[in-house]
């Protein structure tokens, strides 16, 4: 009886790689390149003989080892830090923080607290991500994205409940289109039938009252809270239309609609490097730390790295049969290679984006004040937004964001002295929580853009600065998904979510796949 894998060999042998790749797709060994749930399934001994050396312990780089280890092939994996993750990345007490032009940071943290400078939640459709988290028993915990009970900020730093910003808005559209509906002016758009039943539906949905009018909703929040025998509950006064209008934050009161800021995330327990630690314990090769890149080089037989050892300075060769390169555009374009002259403006062509983070070890003020538990209030100008943490909740202490922005806003930000980010996001806080910027203690600052190994922390492909998601299809794009000879570019910098850890497991996937491809169609290796 023929295998499957016999197969796939012989049809690579007549008809190449085209072939033997659509034949693993048709026999269930490799889906088409979307989105996949599961990385291929490659047989346990496919790879065998086949070495594999792949640059940088990301995400990419960690789930391609791990899959590749798994079919059998020979994996040298390298990085040149002295931690796995790339931009998962957690400051815990007696971390440094370096960055290029900076003087170190050296984080002080009270027991037990993390911040996580880079991916910080993981939306429930993540299935890569969070199917690896379960595969190594990385315990996961509900991350809060979202609480109505934070606020939307104005530039005069007055504050809107986010509920409140929610319901009264949809309660005066509520009112808008039910009066239109009313006096009949909408009735070339919508039929009787239909306007007879959305009516009521507005009523309920805006809250109106039996004249249709909005008037407020307890909804909002409460002025006076209901309490035992006739102390009934008041509800806060509607805050005007016009002061609706006028915060320039209110469309972030509509942030857990976004598909990808989903009110209920998740995290792993104790910060997000905890996955991709679970990586590192199972490869059987763990990453080589340390090692970094100096030259990338191939000829027809065999893909060669040259690498310094950082802790020795010694400088040491590997060669494979195939490369997986995952490391940065930017940081790619200073290494020496041999790429052809296109890959080569491709690569130094990439612009990545500004992204910046400020953390606060802090009393949770803001549970005991304000009921906030976990999610985020929205501040805009240079550092965006105001994070609460969802984990340990009710604790003493907490790990509180006082900056996450990206774009044109963090590329001003960054250009601050570091002291004075931290001053300026201690500001915010104490604009946004009046009194409590006294209470913010072991400020720290990440600017991605200066970090060393990244230089920016996702592409911008269509210039469009600050998005992490968009819909790429540019010319350099799509060169780079192509494999340069024995080379293939991975990482969520080569998916359509460059911003998310998904996008770098589903990368890996389509590589891994696509070597899988290859190595079917030239049959298997000689011992």
């Amino acid at each position: 009886m023929i295998t499957r894998r016999r197969l796939i060999e012989r049809i690579g042998m007549i008809g190449g790689l085209g072939a033997a790749y659509t034949a693993m797709v048709a026999l269930g060994l490799e889906a088409p390149a979307s989105a996949q749930t599961a990385p291929p399934a490659l047989p346990p001994a496919f790879g065998k003989r086949v070495r594999v050396v792949i640059l940088g312990a990301g995400i990419a780089g960690l789930t391609a080892a791990y899959e590749l280890e798994q079919a059998g092939y020979d994996v040298t994996l390298l990085e040149a830090r002295e931690r796995v993750g790339g931009r998962a990345w957690t400051l815990r007490d007696g971390d440094t923080i370096e960055m290029v032009g900076e003087a170190d940071q050296t984080v002080r943290f009270s027991p037990g607290l993390y911040m996580n400078a880079g991916p910080a939640r993981i939306p429930s459709f993540h299935q890569g991500l969070l199917g690896y988290a379960q595969k190594f028993a990385v315990p996961l915990e509900v991350e809060v994205n979202s609480s109505r009970s934070a606020y939307v900020m104005a530039d005069d730093g007055s504050r809107i409940r986010i509920r409140a910003a929610v319901n009264d808005m949809r309660g005066y559209v509520s009112e808008l289109l039910a009066k239109s509906l009313s006096q009949g002016a909408l009735d070339q758009a919508i039929s009787a039938a239909d306007k007879e039943k959305l009516l009521p539906f507005l009523k309920a949905y805006g809250d109106l009252d039996a004249s249709g009018q909005f008037k407020g909703t307890a909804n909002s929040g409460f002025a006076q809270y209901p309490g035992a025998g006739v102390a009934i509950g008041k509800a806060v006064d509607p805050v005007p239309l016009g002061a609706l209008l006028a915060d320039k934050q209110l469309p972030m009161a509509q942030f857990e609609d976004f598909i990808y800021m989903q009110a209920t995330m998740f995290q792993p327990v104790g910060g997000m490097d905890r996955i991709h630690a679970g990586f590192q314990r199972n490869l059987r090769r763990p990453a080589t730390m340390g090692a970094e890149v100096i030259e990338v080089s191939q000829t027809g037989e065999a893909a060669r790295v040259v690498y310094r050892d950082k802790p020795s300075g010694a400088v040491q060769t590997v060669e494979a049969d195939y490369l997986i390169c995952t490391i940065p555009f930017p940081v790619l374009a200073g290494i020496k290679t041999d790429f052809s002259p296109a890959v080569k403006k491709a690569i130094a062509g990439v612009a990545y984006d500004h992204s910046n983070k400020v953390g606060f070890d802090a009393p949770r003020f803001w549970e005991k004040e304000d009921q906030i538990y976990g999610g985020i209030s929205f501040v805009g100008g240079e550092t965006g937004l105001v994070w609460y943490p969802s984990a340990n909740l009710f604790a003493p202490r907490g790990m509180l964001l006082g900056c996450y922005a990206s774009g044109k806003e963090a590329a001003l930000f960054e250009k601050r002295p570091i002291a004075e980010q931290i001053e300026f996001a201690r500001a915010v806080v104490d604009k946004l929580h009046p009194g409590h910027g006294k209470d913010l203690q072991s400020g720290v600052a990440v600017n991605w853009h200066k970090i060393p190994y990244n230089l920016g922390p996702w592409p911008s492909w269509l210039g469009g600065e600050g998005k992490q998601d968009e819909k790429i299809d540019t010319p350099p794009f799509e060169l780079l998904l192509k494999p340069e000879g024995r080379v293939w570019f991975a990482g969520a910098a080569m998916s359509q979510t460059p911003g998310w850890q998904e996008g770098g497991i589903q990368s890996a996937w389509s590589v891994i796949a696509q070597i899988g491809a290859r190595v079917a169609a030239q049959g298997p290796r000689a011992a």
